[in-house]
């Protein structure tokens, strides 16, 4: 996610200076999101704030927390989470209508215990071997999990793999793996990244990847709309 900070504030401040907007005082706008998204906006808030002067707190919302704050009406200006469940929010008035935008996504990746032997995985027969040679597997629920799911679903191993394989939200599933708790993990590559002990051994093979998209929308209930329809402008990929 990490690409061009430099550019993308250039960029800001190019559309910024087009549209004849500038802040008048500087405002703090909150961004409501969950596990696969956080890294991206984390390297995204400080370009927007260099170029607009305003403030940007990312706050992570583990498991169904961003759906207890999101329904409760917290305070926050933004939500950044799949495409759904932001039309799901918009039909509850939750979120503003017309503000959803696509602005991000992020492939499937593999992992394995630092200093552990990487599998072949370059193509999908050798992926295919690797899964059914692990002594046991980790993906999550939801998100990349769900399309990691679909390729064992492909490769026709759900049963072969069902008693080794553990699945699980909330946790990095790269954490998982660096315990020892499972020899080979699939999450989002932005996610594995970050996580010490664990090491990252590449993308999900050509013919299998995927990706997880996201989006974000202004929430009905922000006293900053328009700075955070400003953050909108921004796009970011994986």
């Amino acid at each position: 996610m990490k690409r061009g900070a430099t550019a993308v504030a250039a960029g800001l401040a190019a559309v910024l200076c087009v549209l004849g907007w500038r802040a008048a005082h500087a405002a703090e706008i909150t961004i409501l999101a969950g596990q696969g998204v956080v890294s991206g906006l984390v390297d995204l808030a400080p370009a927007f704030e260099r170029a607009t002067g305003h403030k940007v707190i990312v706050s992570f919302e583990a498991g169904p927390s961003l759906m207890q704050k999101v329904t409760s009406n917290a305070p926050a200006d933004l939500v950044a989470t799949g495409p759904q469940a932001v039309d799901d929010y918009i039909v509850k008035s939750k979120i503003v209508a017309s503000t959803r935008v696509d602005f991000a996504k992020a492939g499937v990746g593999v992992a394995v215990k630092a200093g552990a032997a990487r599998p072949d995985i370059s193509t999908p027969e050798t992926y295919k071997r690797a899964m059914l040679a692990a002594k046991s597997i980790a993906y999550s629920r939801g998100g990349s999990g769900n399309l990691t799911h679909k390729v064992m679903e492909k490769l026709g191993i759900v049963e072969q793999i069902k008693d080794k394989t553990i699945r699980t939200e909330g946790v990095p599933i790269a954490e998982i793996v660096a315990k020892g708790e499972a020899e080979i993990g699939m999450h989002q590559i932005n996610v594995i990244l970050p996580v010490r002990g664990a090491d990252y051994i590449g993308p999900l093979p050509p013919g299998l990847q995927d990706y997880v998209l996201f989006s974000l929308g202004v929430l009905a209930t922000s006293k900053q709309q328009e700075v955070a329809k400003a953050f909108q402008d921004v796009r970011i990929g994986a």
